[in-house]
């Protein structure tokens, strides 16, 4: 699976996307221009010491992007008229999503090699999600449909668990 971020903006939200490709084994793809140098420090922070253990590629445009990735592209957005469930999701599909200020871009959004434009459903009245939460939603519902392939079975419980808290304490 492939995760395609044209133009993000915030250095966070992509920091927080390469933790989840890391722990999903998506590979990420972000299409310049960043609005951020990619040794942000909060960069860095978001995607904590998983940067090593994530595929990440950086392109110059969406054509250089398109021409490395020959799977079906969906593309998402808030005006998109399916939901993102409706799909049934192959390894090779790239997920495209835009920049967290203004979404995809037209040009990308209804280019002729979308495969489909999808939306995540929401509350009536909202404009939109997270971006770091949108793509979360999304490359987890693919990932569950393929079996979470790859996914670690037999990991010890982590050492930082919570514990349910009595709420009759003082």
């Amino acid at each position: 699976m492939h995760v395609v971020l044209v133009e993000p903006q915030i250095a966070p939200n992509t920091g927080a996307i390469i933790r989840l490709c890391a722990n999903t084994g998506a590979e990420l793809h972000l299409i310049e221009p960043l609005g951020f140098a990619f040794d942000d420090a909060r960069l860095r922070r978001g995607g904590l010491d998983y940067h090593e253990f994530a595929a990440v590629t950086i392109h110059p445009d969406i054509e250089a992007a398109r021409a490395q990735l020959r799977g079906r592209w969906f593309a998402f957005s808030a005006s998109g008229s399916r939901p993102y469930t409706a799909v049934e999701y192959r390894p090779d599909d790239v997920l495209v999503f835009g920049t967290e200020r203004t979404g995809l871009r037209p040009d990308v959004k209804h280019d002729d090699r979308i495969h489909d434009l999808l939306t995540i459903p929401m509350m009536p009245d909202n404009r939109s999600l997270n971006l770091a939460n949108a793509v979360s939603v999304v490359v987890y519902e693919a990932w569950r449909q393929s079996g979470f392939a790859g996914a670690a079975t037999d990991r010890p419980r982590s050492a930082l668990t919570v514990e349910a808290l009595d709420v009759n304490e003082s």
